[in-house]
């Protein structure tokens, strides 16, 4: 998939979901089986009603059916990140500080310094210092951990049960 194309289609949208009031969480247009999809998941303030998807999806939908960037026959889908939203921009993790979150890394790190290398690591989130995410870890032994963001492949936020 191109990013091209995701960025075109991220500049077109973006005007009516902050008029909608709106954020864009994450977009992807992926193949599945002999279809094509292209997924929106939004977010708000207070989270994301059945409603909010239903009217974004028939602003969108009406936009892009007069632009056409895209070639392909696709299907548009619009949902919520869901409880384990995903954390994509360096504002997300500022702005959830103090939850659980699980971040995998690109490479194997000891952040901690305790000799062990791994690539997953969940705790509660201190937030972004410069480019570091600042992590209190959960497991047993504890402490802070900062991790480069450029060496983040996945955060999300993980769910209390």
């Amino acid at each position: 998939m191109s990013t091209e194309l995701l960025a075109t289609i991220e500049a077109l949208i973006m005007p009516i979901l902050t008029d909608l009031g709106m954020e864009l969480v994450d977009l992807e247009f992926k193949r599945e089986g002999h279809s094509w999809f292209l997924r929106l998941f939004i977010d708000k303030p207070g989270g994301v009603t059945l409603d909010d998807c239903a009217e974004v999806s028939r602003e969108v939908s009406a936009l892009l059916e007069v632009e056409d960037p895209i070639e392909a026959p696709y299907r548009l889908e619009v949902s919520s990140p869901g409880i384990d939203r995903p954390l994509k921009k360096p504002a997300d993790f500022d702005r959830f500080a103090g939850q659980l979150v699980k971040i995998k890394t690109r490479k194997l790190l000891d952040p901690d310094v305790r000799g062990h290398q791994r690539k997953t690591f969940v705790g509660e989130l201190c937030g972004l210092d410069g480019t570091l995410v600042r992590l209190r870890q959960t497991d047993r032994r504890g402490g802070e951990i900062s991790i480069p963001l450029v060496e983040i492949d996945r955060a999300n936020l993980e769910p209390k049960f």
